[in-house]
């Protein structure tokens, strides 16, 4: 199935702790069906000190479902996702306002 949420896109959270904000996806498991998000579900994490790290209490960004992600279109609106034909090509856009994406 092609990915509706991809690397890089500009999300915003729909429901949880972190609702109404927005970031942009740097990393998504398809298979777990969840992405990390910068800046979003920011957990505390004890880390040991090594030669290259400080160490002590560090925030990570921790994954969240994507069901509870939505992709934001050109208005700044949260959007569902659909696939088209233009030509050739399989392109994602955006379903409020019909661009692609």
């Amino acid at each position: 199935m092609a990915a509706k949420l991809r690397k890089g896109d500009k999300v915003i959270v729909l429901t949880g702790k972190d609702k109404g904000k927005t970031g942009e996806i740097a990393t998504v498991d398809p298979k777990a069906g969840k992405a990390v998000v910068n800046g979003i579900n920011i957990a505390i994490r004890h880390q040991r000190q090594t030669q290259t790290n400080q160490g002590g209490r560090q925030p990570k960004a921790m994954p969240i479902d994507l069901s509870n992600l939505a992709i934001v279109d050109a208005k700044g609106k949260p959007t569902r996702v659909g696939f088209r034909m233009d030509g050739d090509k399989k392109v994602r856009f955006a379903k409020s306002t019909g661009d692609v994406i």
